[in-house]
């Protein structure tokens, strides 16, 4: 496969994940089972691994969960509650323990203690403690912020409304499921009762939980299981959390298992997965923690999931329908994706219409025709495949792409090297401006309630809404509503006002999510935190762009940027109407520092560090971390603005280069006791 058609593939996949993450989180609505999802997920961090240069800047590796729905009031964790990663093989669960030593400079031999515990299919939330009584419960969310759901809550009877410790606020995680047999007998109600059936039992749990009656939530058999805590009590294993949080009252699951190495987490695994028809709730894998909390706080985490924990998940299940056509989705980069439209299938408990099937290439490798019967994965909770035809075909026309983008008619160009066919419409594309004006209001970006897929469509249609600027000037008339908007279904005075007072929230934005809402090609949550760190305003950024050359190597020089992605960001600065969109924004939004940066004591905020050679004590990556929790900017390479150089066991040319340039060069000791380690 030619890299433009790798590019294209990961490009494709981040799509259709982030389709499916909205579909599962937001609207309880999955078109594909948990096991494809996850399927789709693996095929993404294969290549990614391989292809690092590739990342795509909506990079569904650096996000959590989905933008929240607009019916429930915001609640901020007490600190992020973020997702997993997933292994899928015992190669992969190795891979795991490996990373674990590897950056804690551990020898292979010491074995490492972990916690296994079963994966409940359900709806995490976090429940919120103060002098022991329950004050407030949240849903995960995008892992920062969740939606306020604690008259809910407190209607599920295995939540105790007061625990025995009084001293600090505190916040009790866990996951809130149907038993199968709770499932079924709700559905036999629903369906006297002439209602939808619910898919699976997930989605009942979460249906349950987000309805704006508690009453109604008052009346299905929730229960919930707590498996973790997050407070100041000092504790030293993952299991002395468990076991407190039992003797509080809250129900802990028992079939979990103390592993003294990662071989014995797998034999627990084995065993889970021969009995799971048995167990009397819907699992969809095994969790690893790591036992030991010192080790869980040094491991730290990755954009969007811990580094102590991973889930082990059971494989994928397949299903066979037939493909009916091929219809031809737009993306706001102009990116054409081909959709499969598929009888409905059920995989897995969950109902699949539609696969993506990611660019012409692929259809033409698979020998995809309507009127196939094909095979149908799902894999995680998510996101559908192709897998393969069962039609042998004695003649197969290749599968193009359409010559002109079906949404504006304009031509679509394949690009020497690349597997994408991109509409060249631009701006005058209606599908590539809805796409960068929901990127603009999604959760990650401006997080504006009211602003959702449909309510863009009417208010881009109807001439309200052209640009993100736009936004900030439709409250006319102190606010009390929108000329003609009145007469439209849906948009009473109430939402209206809802709305208004969203956008008015939304003014003040931090400066890492300004950046990231601009939709600059590759760079994603992670990248325009980078960004926003080495910055630190707007106007500093904004400084650096007409120069073009010394922007160019700035951004080359920071930790996790590289010429591709420099290349990107300076190529977006430079489309006149690039800036035309932002230049009237930039008046009416205040944008504010980090307030990661804002909260967070940094000694060394603004220097400039590069590590060089092997650390003995430490894993490079352990290094880098502690060192930007110290403010630090870790680069990959050495110049006259580099304030440190940290020099481990056979350095290479840096160190060289540090002593020519007569910087401040440190042993690893020197590092040591410069961050009291």
């Amino acid at each position: 496969m030619q890299e433009s058609d790798i590019k294209l593939k990961i490009q494709n996949l981040a799509n259709e994940i982030h389709r499916h993450d909205k579909l599962y989180y937001q609207h309880d609505a999955p078109e594909i089972s948990d096991a494809e999802y996850d399927v789709l997920r693996q095929d993404y961090r294969n290549l990614i691994r391989q292809y690092p240069m590739f990342i795509p800047e909506n990079d569904p590796e650096k996000a959590v969960g989905a933008p929240l729905i607009t019916r429930f009031k915001k609640v901020t964790h007490l600190k992020p509650m973020l997702s997993l990663d997933n292994a899928f093989t015992p190669e992969d669960i190795f891979n795991f323990d490996e990373r674990i030593h590897r950056f804690l400079n551990l020898e292979a031999s010491r074995p490492i203690q972990y916690i296994a515990e079963l994966k409940i299919d359900g709806l995490s939330a976090a429940l919120r403690y103060k002098g022991g009584q329950l004050i407030g419960a949240a849903t995960r969310g995008n892992g920062t912020t969740g939606e306020d759901v604690t008259h809910n809550v407190r209607t599920i009877k295995d939540i105790p409304q007061y625990i025995p410790f009084t001293e600090d606020e505190i916040e009790i995680r866990g996951e809130i499921y149907l038993t199968k047999a709770d499932f079924f007998a709700l559905n036999e109600i629903r369906e006297k009762m002439d209602e939808a059936p619910f898919a699976n039992p997930r989605n009942a749990a979460a249906g349950s939980l987000r309805q704006l009656d508690a009453s109604i939530t008052a009346q299905r058999p929730l229960r919930f299981f707590a498996y973790d805590l997050v407070s100041p009590i000092l504790l030293k294993t993952h299991e002395e959390t468990l076991l407190l949080l039992s003797a509080w009252g809250l129900p802990v699951n028992i079939d979990r298992q103390l592993c003294e190495n990662i071989q014995s987490g797998e034999a627990f695994y084995n065993n889970i997965a021969l009995r799971r028809s048995q167990i009397p709730y819907d699992i969809d894998g095994v969790v690893y923690k790591v036992n030991d909390l010192d080790l869980q706080r040094r491991l730290g985490y990755v954009s969007r999931s811990p580094r102590f924990a991973i889930a082990h998940k059971f494989k994928a299940e397949q299903a066979i329908t037939r493909l009916n056509a091929i219809t031809v989705q737009v993306g706001r980069t102009g990116i054409l994706t081909p959709v499969a439209e598929l009888d409905s299938i059920n995989v897995g408990g969950v109902i699949v219409s539609r696969a993506t099937l990611h660019n012409e290439d692929e259809i033409n490798r698979k020998r995809l025709k309507i009127g196939d019967q094909v095979v149908v994965q799902r894999a995680g909770d998510v996101i559908p495949q192709i897998v393969k035809s069962l039609t042998d075909h004695h003649s197969f026309d290749i599968y193009e792409l359409p010559q002109t983008c079906p949404i504006c008619g304009s031509l679509t160009q394949r690009i020497n090297g690349e597997a994408a066919r991109r509409c060249t419409g631009g701006f005058h594309c209606d599908a590539q401006v809805l796409g960068r004006l929901r990127h603009f209001v999604s959760k990650q970006a401006f997080d504006i309630e009211g602003l959702g897929e449909k309510n863009i469509e009417f208010l881009y249609s109807t001439k309200r809404i052209q640009r993100p600027a736009d936004i900030f000037k439709l409250q006319i008339n102190n606010g009390i509503q929108l000329p003609g908007l009145e007469n439209e279904e849906g948009w009473g005075t109430l939402s209206v006002n809802n709305l208004f007072q969203s956008i008015e929230t939304a003014k003040t934005i931090e400066l890492n999510r300004f950046i990231y809402a601009l939709g600059i090609p590759q760079v994603g949550e992670v990248t325009a935190k980078i960004l926003s760190k080495h910055y630190q305003s707007w106007e500093k950024f904004w400084a650096m762009i007409s120069h073009h050359k010394e922007f160019e190597e700035d951004l080359e020089s920071l930790e996790g940027i590289g010429p591709l992605i420099a290349h990107e960001i300076i190529s977006f600065f430079q489309n006149p109407l690039q800036i035309e969109w932002i230049a009237p924004l930039v008046d009416l939004v205040t944008i504010s520092q980090d307030r990661s940066a804002k909260n967070v004591t940094q000694p060394y905020n603004g220097k400039t560090i590069v590590f060089t050679g092997t650390l003995l004590t430490q894993g490079r990556q352990e290094a880098k971390d502690i060192a930007e929790r110290l403010g630090f900017k870790v680069s990959s390479s050495v110049s006259s603005k580099t304030d440190y150089v940290v020099i481990g066991n056979d350095p290479g040319s840096k160190s060289a280069k540090a002593k020519e340039l007569g910087l401040n060069i440190l042993t690893e000791d020197e590092w040591l006791n410069l961050t009291n380690v």
